[in-house]
């Protein structure tokens, strides 16, 4: 569910407050806030917001050049692929520099007359939320933009004739023109702006590519692509069957759960001291990722914490958690039942009752005493590393977060104890 927005006001009071106002001519006359947020074919001499930063003052400028670069509004050696990649390094690297990408990419794309340099901007933006999220700050800001471009193609097409119109009016080549620059090109603006303001909600929560490793050219292939095809995370479990039906339409359980477990289990997870607690080094974590999503599961593999956090994340980062959130109450009121407990698995969706049993049944094997005094993740621990990625609180009062939780790790534990998986054997 969408929830509303700032409203327009609001967004022109934060533009007034924090925009680094332009001038212009030998007057240097202020330039208006809607022309600071208009579309630009030259250079910028200044950051688009208001910084003491010697650093940012110099690379914002640079960086605007990038964005035109990438829109095919400025020329360029670089192909695209390596011009994204810079950007994104830069702001990866230097925090300061988030916002300042995301309010020039905001810039770039309104009142831009030409539809496939406005989608090529809308792409940016897709692949920078990939990486990094705007400060809490800026949020609310971007957060309306996007919103308001959540269903208005036939008015982006509508103001794009327009402006076109506008300018050519007295150009007797404006026929040939008007058809180059309305012509549509690439996806519809609404189907990046959906997939924006989602990313966007996640980010902000998750925080963006965590590591040490710079991003690479294959990372930004992957975030284009997450565009159009959704990714193995951060989807709805509906989703990722749906996805997996050509490549293995006979499973009834997502291949990615299926495979990272197994994988845990190939390297002597069950034999590994802190698994599941001990996170895997996060770089190795991020290549596996790239790779899970392409579906394919590398041989080199070695160590089981890798597998074994990627499967954490698998779960964490599911739209809808794996026990969906009308059934929350249910699961904190019998978190000592143990039949109520059980009781409420049945109640699930088919899906969701099969990915969570295939979880518990998978849990069951680390909670074997044999297998406790090597791994030193006794019942108790294992719920409480995993019970985040099974149940969410939507709660933002931290009393009624921390007294949840410890429900929430009481409730698993009682299935890993109590809940009958022997179904699952044999089932992918």
């Amino acid at each position: 569910t969408l929830r509303k927005p700032i409203s327009q006001s609001s967004m022109a009071d934060w533009a007034s407050k924090n925009l680094n106002m332009h001038t212009q001519g030998i007057f240097r006359r202020r330039i208006s806030i809607s022309n600071m947020l208009s579309w630009n074919g030259g250079s910028i001499k200044k950051p688009m917001l208001i910084t003491s930063n010697r650093t940012i003052k110099k690379e914002a400028c640079e960086m605007f050049k990038l964005v035109q670069s990438y829109m095919g509004d400025r020329q360029t050696r670089m192909d695209r692929n390596h011009v994204a990649l810079l950007m994104v390094t830069k702001c990866w690297s230097t925090q300061g520099l988030r916002d300042e990408l995301y309010i020039q990419l905001i810039r770039q794309t309104t009142d831009n007359m030409c539809y496939r340099s406005l989608a090529w901007g809308w792409e940016l933006m897709a692949i920078s939320l990939a990486f990094f999220s705007p400060s809490p700050k800026f949020q609310s800001y971007l957060e309306g933009y996007i919103y308001r471009h959540l269903d208005s193609d036939e008015n982006i097409a509508q103001h794009i004739k327009e402006l076109v119109d506008l300018k050519n009016k007295k150009i007797a080549k404006s026929r040939k023109k008007r058809k180059q620059n309305t012509e549509d090109e690439g996806l519809p603006i609404s189907t990046y702006a959906k997939y924006c303001y989602r990313k966007l909600q996640k980010v902000a929560v998750t925080g963006g590519k965590k590591g040490l490793r710079k991003p690479t050219v294959e990372e930004i292939t992957h975030a284009r692509n997450a565009i159009v095809t959704p990714s193995l995370f951060g989807s709805s479990l509906e989703e990722i069957m749906l996805r997996q039906q050509d490549i293995y339409p006979g499973n009834k359980l997502p291949w990615v759960q299926t495979q990272l477990s197994q994988q845990v289990l190939a390297l002597g997870g069950e034999q590994t001291e802190g698994i599941f607690r001990i996170p895997g080094d996060i770089d190795e974590v991020n290549a596996l990722k790239l790779q899970v999503d392409q579906w394919r599961i590398p041989s080199s593999l070695s160590d089981p914490n890798i597998p074994a956090s990627l499967l954490k994340l698998w779960y964490r980062e599911l739209e809808e958690p794996v026990i969906p959130q009308q059934f929350y109450k249910e699961c904190i009121s019998n978190y000592e039942n143990p039949d109520a407990a059980v009781a409420v698995v049945q109640l699930l969706p088919e899906l969701n009752r099969l990915v969570l049993c295939y979880l518990i049944h998978f849990l069951q094997i680390f909670a074997q005493p044999s297998n406790v005094g090597r791994t030193k993740m006794d019942v108790n621990n294992l719920a409480m590393v995993m019970a985040p990625n099974c149940l969410r609180c939507q709660s933002n009062d931290p009393r009624v977060i921390f007294e949840n939780t410890r429900k929430e790790m009481s409730f698993l534990r009682m299935l890993i104890v109590h809940l009958d998986t022997s179904f699952i054997k044999g089932l992918v």
